[in-house]
């Protein structure tokens, strides 16, 4: 996806939960009353697009002969991953009903009739719009009938429901959020564990995350799912697990979901009869953190716990929770099984009963990767967490072996309250696990296609500048025959005096404009330079890579300063647009003015203001990220790296009274001097959080009326 797409996706996304937000906030629901109504109709209308599309598809082989005509029954929709939708189902059909209608019953007769036709989604869809104002559904139905989402694809609907899914989250839907686990945790752990075969299970899956980043995975390396996975999960609410159903249909997918308490019950069995119980190739999950009411009575003979229970208080209750999970996780694994889970922080460090079950574990010689992550990872909760991985096929080499990798320094501020990781920052943290397995080829791939890319984006900067440099043109000559214009008139011409400022201002502009015309030509053509054999082919040599890069480092430099310049120039400008506009309150100039039109050329010179900075960004952005990986590893192997990762022995681990807290081992990095500071990014983080604040402020003061008004104050 190209990040113009990305881009437009992300802007879909944000108007589609402004409009169906303020739908809610006009019906007086809750989030978690709103959720699952809204969740259904993004499905609805992906239902049909998808219906759509088969439609079409088996009409061209059947115009091809590849297919006989004949009436289509399911199976010629279940082919192309859709649902074969009655006509009272289909999204155009709802939308058109006579004026009048009762479209609550409607959308539940549809999705009755869906459920009907398609056995795994039987109970699961909502089926509680007769409660609901038609009107506000009709509204509801609109917002997603836009001719982009008439016309989306299943992956531009697979990241709406995820972000609907987020979204609910954050406003603490369902459960306090825990339903949901970021996609930046669930995109590392799949990194690291690369699930593209076999058995994959969730024991806590929640609305189902784990499998689509899974999927997303798989179909990243040019494969089909369906084709080479099975999803098992496993999860105790039955609310989750319909957001879950409907979150696999969304994304073309399906599983064997079922309801079940993990720390009691192990209910799946494998197609061939065997339990899922130690034939599992991919093991995933973020489970709740430190519950304390597991009965250890009920528990203590269970074949999932090898390593024994963690601890038992004097209630006969598992202490904390935490280690059965563990042990869970490890147990279900194959042979040759992989495990990535998300768990609390404390966990890596505990006593006690806890520590003992911990040296087992190490002892085995499966753990394998500990990540550390930072607070405010989650959408409800505040804590930091640790992401642990298990590989059972580690090879002898690494039997004795643990990358310890402190990720807490690197996250990218999402809102005032929320951190995630950038793909970027994803994709360096997985290089360094592939240094530590010795996959240096993959490494220097991942530099080869930042250097690619650094070549595609250097080269857009010279049309950018280009059209920043036909508005600022545009914009500075009605300023320049104003003051031409008032100058020459004879007899009525303005004193001197009321003149100088926009003279000055002109002057002052010219000034900057020519020393930036000469910074400018200077990186051009050294990014021209630069450019032309990446372009032809990236170098995927070490050495080869390192020169590239040290080759932008002083156009890096040049580009820094080219951006403060068209800063400048764009300020220079709508100052001197403040001083015409002060002048031409002035009859003798007005009529030579007009003031709406130098407003609007303003205005557009910001825009291409903003259009040449973030394409001059984007160039420095990804030379950081060669930067990044080239500084902490030179060579392009596995070394420590102070206060970043560090692989560990297990007498290492041993010594730290078996601790697999990453802090422990990998040190404290010196404090760096942030030479690309973004000042202006900075203002925007503040702005972000003012207007969290203040989104904030308002539902409190709108809460607060409320209940004044139910007091009859």
């Amino acid at each position: 996806m190209t990040a113009n797409a990305f881009h437009n996706i992300a802007k879909i996304e944000d108007s589609l939960w402004e409009a169906a937000d303020q739908l809610r906030a006009n019906s007086k629901l809750t989030s978690s009353e709103y959720c699952m109504p809204v969740l259904g109709v993004i499905f609805l209308r992906h239902a049909t697009n998808r219906y759509q599309d088969a439609v079409k598809a088996i009409g061209a082989e059947q115009a091809a002969g590849k297919m006989p005509k004949r009436p289509l029954i399911q199976a010629d929709f279940y082919k192309r991953r859709a649902l074969m939708l009655p006509e009272s189902a289909r999204y155009g059909a709802l939308l058109n009903l006579p004026s009048g209608s009762n479209l609550g019953a409607a959308l539940v007769e549809a999705m009755t009739a869906i459920e009907a036709d398609f056995e795994p989604l039987a109970g699961q869809l909502p089926k509680d719009y007769d409660r609901f104002d038609s009107k506000l559904l009709e509204d509801l139905l609109r917002a997603f009938d836009s001719d982009a989402l008439r016309n989306a694809t299943g992956d531009v609907f697979g990241r709406i429901y995820e972000y609907f899914l987020m979204k609910f989250a954050m406003q603490g839907a369902q459960d306090n959020g825990e339903f949901f686990t970021p996609p930046s945790l669930v995109q590392t752990l799949v990194n690291v564990i690369e699930p593209d075969h076999g058995v994959v299970a969730d024991l806590a899956c929640g609305s189902g995350g784990m499998f689509v980043q899974s999927s997303h995975f798989i179909e990243h390396e040019g494969l089909d799912t369906m084709k080479r996975v099975t999803f098992y999960g496993q999860e105790k609410t039955a609310t989750t697990i319909r957001l879950a159903k409907m979150n696999l249909a969304v994304h073309g997918l399906e599983g064997d979901i079922r309801e079940a308490n993990t720390f009691y019950d192990d209910v799946h069995r494998l197609q061939d009869g065997r339990p899922l119980w130690g034939h599992c190739d991919f093991m995933m999950a973020n489970p709740p953190f430190n519950v304390d009411m597991v009965d250890a009575e009920r528990v203590k003979d269970d074949r999932r716990l090898p390593f024994g229970l963690p601890g038992v208080n004097k209630d006969k209750r598992v202490s904390n929770g935490n280690y059965l999970w563990i042990s869970y996780f490890h147990s279900y694994l194959s042979p040759t099984g992989r495990a990535g889970f998300v768990m609390s922080s404390q966990a890596s460090s505990a006593g006690h009963g806890e520590k003992e079950v911990r040296r087992k574990l190490v002892e085995t010689g499966d753990v394998d990767v500990m990540i550390a992550i930072r607070s405010n990872f989650f959408y409800t909760r505040t804590v930091p967490c640790e992401l642990w991985h298990f590989d059972r096929a580690k090879p002898p080499e690494r039997q004795d072996q643990v990358l310890m990798l402190d990720a807490r320094s690197i996250y990218r501020k999402v809102t005032r309250k929320i951190y995630d990781f950038s793909p970027e920052q994803q994709a360096n943290l997985a290089a360094i696990v592939w240094l530590y397995r010795g996959q240096q080829a993959r490494f220097l791939g991942l530099v080869r296609d930042y250097v690619t890319r650094l070549a595609t984006e250097a080269s857009a900067i010279d049309p950018v500048l280009t059209q920043f440099e036909a508005a600022m043109t545009d914009s500075r000559l009605p300023l320049a025959a104003l003051h031409t214009s008032v100058s020459e008139l004879e007899g009525q011409a303005l004193p001197a005096e009321k003149l100088q400022p926009l003279l000055d201002a002109l002057a002052e502009w010219l000034d900057a404009a020519t020393a930036y015309a000469a910074d400018r030509s200077t990186l051009v053509a050294g990014l021209a330079a630069f450019c032309r054999p990446l372009l032809k082919a990236a170098p995927t040599a070490n050495a080869a890579q390192h020169q590239a890069r040290q080759a932008f480092d002083p156009l890096a430099d040049k580009a820094r300063g080219l951006l403060k310049q068209i800063d400048l120039l764009y300020k220079l400008a709508a100052r001197t647009a403040q001083v015409a506009q002060e002048l031409a309150v002035d009859e003798t100039a007005a009529e030579y003015f007009d003031r709406r039109s130098a407003s609007k050329l303003i205005k557009q010179l910001d825009e291409a203001r903003k259009g040449a900075v973030e394409q001059l960004k984007a160039a420095a952005y990804l030379h950081r990220q060669i930067t990044w990986l080239h500084e902490r590893f030179p060579k392009a192997v596995m070394q420590d790296v102070l206060g970043l990762c560090k692989v560990v022995s297990r007498a290492d681990i041993e010594a730290a009274d078996w601790s697999l807290t990453p802090g422990r081992f990998v040190g404290v990095a010196p404090a760096e001097v942030d030479e690309d500071f973004d000042f202006e990014q900075s203002l925007r983080d503040i702005h972000v959080e003012l207007a969290d604040l203040n989104r904030e402020a308002v539902a409190l003061a709108a809460t607060i009326q409320a209940n004044f008004e139910e007091l009859g104050v």
